[in-house]
């Protein structure tokens, strides 16, 4: 088990932490607990009580759901430095998606009485909740555009790019430590899939494939690619 500092740390990197006062701080960080999640393992079970806020300390996790004859969807990933599910506890019912770890992680859980204790005497923390919940409806947007509108080359493009939301992925580098098969979950593809449209977009010089990952050269060239 970490210890508790490890984990303090990590919550002071936070955006949403950053604007709280001392006493708010240290009760978040008395309160919060973290678990280590090994790659396919899930981190949280649709249908099961919403109990906790998630915050990607370390790895990927990704947000799908799974129809009863097994066809699944991706809605999301979300990397180092991103928080999910503050929707599912606003609405106070049982959670519709699974969460499920890409990569062994490290997933912190702020407890339901402190996410409802920061709502009820924290004007910093409301107005991150609501850029955040913001981005997210516009995140799942672009999604079902790029989804409808867009060929898959161009998909992973905009997949790629979307980590990239400073408000719900502050932590994510240019050099970006991603599997091709991850890419795959993310965007709906096959691992051949993604490989070809990356061979495509780095041919565009918008990306350099490397070995365990890959490195954004034009983000924005990403953000308009075939648009």
């Amino acid at each position: 088990m970490q210890t508790a500092q490890p984990l303090a740390d990590a919550l002071k990197g936070s955006l949403w932490t950053r604007a709280l006062s001392p006493a708010e701080f240290a009760r978040v960080a008395i309160e919060t607990t973290e678990r280590q999640v090994p790659a396919g393992k899930h981190v949280a079970r649709k249908g099961e009580p919403v109990e906790a806020w998630l915050g990607v300390i370390d790895g990927l996790v990704k947000i799908n759901a799974d129809s009863p004859s097994g066809k699944s969807v991706t809605f999301a990933g979300i990397t180092s430095g991103g928080w999910l599910g503050e929707g599912s506890m606003l609405k106070n019912e049982p959670r519709r998606y699974d969460v499920v770890a890409l990569r062994d992680s490290r997933v912190a859980f702020l407890p339901r009485t402190t996410f409802d204790w920061l709502l009820d005497t924290s004007i910093a923390f409301n107005r991150f909740l609501l850029i955040q919940l913001n981005e997210r409806l516009g995140q799942f947007i672009a999604m079902v555009e790029s989804d409808r509108l867009l060929d898959l080359d161009a998909r992973v493009a905009r997949c790629l790019a979307a980590l990239y939301n400073p408000h719900l992925y502050p932590g994510t580098s240019r050099q970006l430590q991603i599997s091709q098969e991850e890419i795959g979950y993310l965007s709906g593809a096959s691992r051949q899939r993604v490989n070809q449209a990356l061979q495509v977009l780095e041919r565009e010089k918008l990306l350099k494939v490397e070995y365990g990952g890959i490195t954004i050269l034009d983000l924005e060239g990403l953000r308009r690619f075939r648009a």
